[in-house]
């Protein structure tokens, strides 16, 4: 059957409300091999892939119309309920991330007046990074990255950051020919992109310079569905390896994609004895922990969001209800919803709560530039609201917490530029009154008495040997005299 442009449209527009964007593996289940489970955790292994060549496996052309973004709202006086509910403001005392860059490797990015955009590259179609068919690229970049304005509240977590642009994915494109979607390296039914291009971009994005890649997109399959997705491993262990750091989507459970609609024991917060050996949906590349921190979506109570899919890889959760982010257009600059046949969807999915914990990785990275990337991730799993077992499948180690991240000061971190007489840089002693984080307890002074006592027994001991050997030259001077005569 054949989708006109306006059922196209429909599809896009739910799949990026729930922020799952299209399946990167359309591998479908007829396609599977019954019997042959997927090895969890995954073992990495394989060479590093290369970046190129940056552009699509297959020619491929636009299938349907881009995404129509909206603003439900007359205006956005007050910040997003994400950047308050993480209190993000208070954060910018210490950190706007200014020096970093942050890779969103996804639709492509808009060169949005409010985004400091690089061009990464496009493996999507012929372009630099910057178009965005589908829009999701673009929020994800502005909740990540967002400049401030003094005509709204709203601003990304690091907006000091920049954003390398790759486009890799997009539902408003596909193979040009129609039989390319048998390859080898299968391809998305509905849309373009792949696992292969997916690492590619990876390294792309590492050779580049990023210092923080997100990630809002996942493969997810049954767990008895090979994944082919070993280069994009070794690609993000690559990164690792570089002190880049790696944040990707959890996944949404969906409706609308047949291959992502168990949700995997734990969802409850319940403790499983093996979680992973529980695992009944997979989901790449957050599965590849430790390598890459995987976000789940908290709604505004903190309590996972019902599509935020668990499991044993799950790092932490931010933010990822009703989004409020930057359009594709300058009409209007700021958004927070997506038309769909006269109705509009809210901006939901853990694709949009990955953003806030790349932000923050930016944010640390610019405060702490020596730390490395396995550091970073400590330092986000560390001070986030842990459940209450301490980790969990829904929200893994929980809600990031920006402010205790910068402020927690460690033997390990030195701060960028400190200076002593600012207390927001230098004076741990003021960051510790302030955010309330116990200090290390002080070192007793030291106590000098029994060094004294020995020095004293040392003086008084080399006196008496002083005396004792002019006594002895004095009775046998002439003995001595004669053996040194002797000797010499």
């Amino acid at each position: 059957m054949t989708i006109g442009p306006a059922g196209r449209l429909a599809r896009l527009v739910l799949v990026a409300a729930l922020g799952v964007g299209a399946p990167l593996v359309a591998v479908a289940p007829a396609q599977a091999l019954p019997g042959i489970a997927r090895e969890l955790p995954p073992v990495i292994t394989g060479p590093i892939p290369r970046e190129g060549p940056v552009a699509p496996l297959v020619a491929t052309k636009q299938t349907a119309v881009c995404a129509t973004e909206i603003a439900t709202r007359g205006d956005f006086v007050s910040p997003p309920a994400g950047l308050v509910s993480l209190d993000i403001a208070k954060a910018w005392e210490f950190s706007k991330g200014a020096g970093q860059k942050i890779a969103v490797i996804d639709t492509g990015v808009f060169r949005h007046p409010r985004l400091s955009v690089i061009p990464g590259g496009d493996y999507v179609s012929t372009g630099d990074g910057t178009r965005d068919c589908d829009g999701h690229g673009t929020i994800v970049a502005g909740i990540a990255a967002g400049k401030q304005s003094s005509g709204d509240g709203f601003a990304g977590v690091a907006p000091d950051a920049q954003v390398i642009a790759i486009r890799q994915t997009s539902e408003s494109y596909a193979p040009a020919d129609a039989r390319e979607a048998g390859s080898d390296t299968p391809i998305n039914a509905t849309g373009y992109g792949n696992v292969t291009t997916l690492a590619r971009a990876v390294i792309r994005a590492v050779n580049l310079g990023a210092d923080v890649i997100n990630i809002s997109e996942t493969a997810c399959f049954p767990v008895n569905v090979p994944m082919r997705d070993q280069s994009l491993g070794a690609a993000v262990k690559y990164a690792f390896s570089r002190n880049v750091v790696v944040v990707a989507a959890a996944g949404n459970l969906s409706t609308q994609d047949q291959n992502c609609t168990t949700q995997n024991p734990g969802a409850n917060g319940a403790r499983l004895a093996n979680p992973w050996a529980s695992v009944l949906t997979q989901s790449s590349p957050a599965y590849f922990s430790p390598y890459v921190v995987s976000v789940a979506s908290v709604d505004p109570d903190g309590r996972p969001s019902n599509f935020s899919l668990a499991g044993p890889w799950v790092t932490v959760a931010a933010p990822g209800t009703d989004q409020v982010s930057l359009n594709i257009s300058t009409n209007p600059p700021v958004i927070d919803a997506i038309q769909l046949q006269g109705k509009s969807q809210p901006i939901n999915g853990t694709s949009y709560a990955a953003p806030y914990v790349a932000g923050l990785a930016a944010l640390i990275k610019a405060r702490f530039p020596q730390l490395t990337a396995a550091q970073v991730i400590d330092r986000i799993t560390r001070t986030a609201h842990h459940p209450s077992d301490g980790r969990d499948n829904a929200v893994g180690y929980g809600l990031i917490d920006p402010v205790t991240a910068l402020t927690t000061t460690t033997p390990d971190t030195t701060v960028a530029g400190a200076d002593v007489a600012d207390p927001r840089t230098g004076d741990t002693r003021n960051i510790y009154a302030a955010e309330k984080i116990t200090p290390p307890a002080a070192a007793p002074a030291p106590d000098h008495t029994p060094r004294t006592i020995a020095i004293g027994v040392s003086l008084l001991a080399l006196a008496l040997a002083v005396a004792s050997w002019a006594l002895m030259r004095n009775r046998n001077g002439d003995r001595r005299r004669l053996r040194e005569g002797t000797d010499y």
